[in-house]
């Protein structure tokens, strides 16, 4: 049975054996760091058999077995050491190229835009990783389909919005070159004409620029403490001649004692812009009703509702999309500031810009359209 101290110095020698092997192992992977990984198993493991085979060889000199012995221990622990670091070579390589090879191939499959298939291509932490990457091909398959969606809606709009500058402009031509000749029957009708359609372009132009500041985040907001019946009934104001042409009324239910921490100026226009397409969808000598009501305590819905069709519920998420119409037809009557689709758009960047959400909905008495607005809290 073996003493203390020789115990001690199977234990000594071990250690330090030990510790050599691995400082030089250490070394070795900081040289070959950017190395295949199956090199870095394989140091790992020549390490491991290395410290066990030295500790052991250094132990059985120290105590002072047969020349033969030690010479059948040698040759036992050389050939073993051999054989197991060849099997394990083999079987790390293959495992390691296996995978690797497998994660690879994914990665350009992503790359040519394919959605990658669940997969176990080896050990876990590779299945993990494989996992992920399928889940970063859907995610881009997804952000690939949108990017083609909004590519094709803006050769849309610019195909649109290009009909509808081009169309009053041709009118605007062709009235000045009559006038010009001498063949206009009524100059100054024609001129009439010409300055309502200027005016119509210039709005369109100004709705363009409106778009493109909010879609930048460029846009200042003039923030304010704000009733919402004033800002309701500005909008009013600017809409009622269009809805006393088609004889349509707007009235207002629960709109009093709501304030609004926002910009006046900006959220008029939206709220403009949601009735100005109530009054041009909704049938003639109807009404078209604005209400407000809270969500949750700290938010504001406000609401218009008119007594028209709709759109189908297919096309109620696209509704505030640029460029957007219910149908495929793009003719727009002159006069029409909202000739390219704007007018919505313009409503849910405004909206968005005061932290809030724009929505549309079929309902058994009409169609509404809604914006929910964030309320002020108490230190505003």
């Amino acid at each position: 049975m073996l003493d203390v101290p020789s115990i001690g110095v199977i234990v000594l020698t071990t250690a330090v054996c030990t510790a050599i092997v691995m400082t030089l192992a250490a070394l070795v992977l900081r040289l070959n760091r950017k190395g295949p990984v199956a090199s870095q198993f394989a140091i790992v493991v020549v390490a491991a058999v290395l410290s066990i085979v030295t500790a052991t060889l250094a132990v059985m000199v120290e105590m002072f077995i047969s020349s033969h012995d030690l010479t059948v221990l040698v040759w036992v622990i050389a050939i073993a050491t051999i054989l197991s670091l060849a099997a394990s070579w083999v079987m790390i390589s293959r495992a390691v190229d296996r995978s690797i090879g497998r994660l690879t191939s994914s990665t350009q499959s992503i790359a040519d835009g394919a959605v990658l298939e669940p997969a176990d291509p080896g050990w876990r932490e590779f299945n993990e990783l494989h996992a992920r990457l399928a889940e970063t091909s859907v995610q881009l398959a997804q952000a690939r389909a949108e990017v083609e969606k909004l590519d094709a809606a803006r050769r849309q709009f610019f195909a649109w919005i290009s009909h509808d500058l081009r169309t009053p402009l041709a009118g605007i031509r062709a009235m000045s070159e009559s006038i010009e000749d001498g063949y206009a029957p009524d100059p100054a009708e024609y001129v009439r004409s010409i300055r309502s359609r200027v005016d119509a372009l210039t709005a369109m132009v100004d709705d363009l620029f409106a778009l493109s500041t909010l879609q930048s985040g460029t846009v200042a907001l003039q923030r304010e403490l704000v009733p919402l019946l004033d800002i309701v009934s500005d909008a009013v104001v600017d809409v009622q001649a269009a809805a006393r042409v088609r004889g349509i009324q707007i009235v207002h239910r629960d709109i009093d004692g709501h304030m609004l921490w926002a910009d006046p100026r900006e959220l008029t226009r939206a709220i403009g812009n949601l009735l100005a397409n109530s009054i041009r969808h909704a049938p003639q000598d109807s009404d078209v009703v604005v209400t407000a009501h809270h969500r949750d305590d700290d938010h504001l819905i406000v609401s218009v509702l008119d007594r028209g069709p709709g759109v189908a519920s297919s096309d109620l998420g696209h509704m505030f999309d640029v460029g957007w119409r219910a149908g495929t037809a793009r003719t727009a009557a002159p006069e029409s500031t909202s000739g390219a689709g704007l007018g919505l758009a313009i409503v849910r960047g405004i909206v968005e810009a005061h932290g809030g959400e724009v929505a549309a909905n079929r309902l058994a008495n009409g169609f509404e359209m809604s914006i929910t607005l964030p309320i002020p809290t108490s230190g505003k």
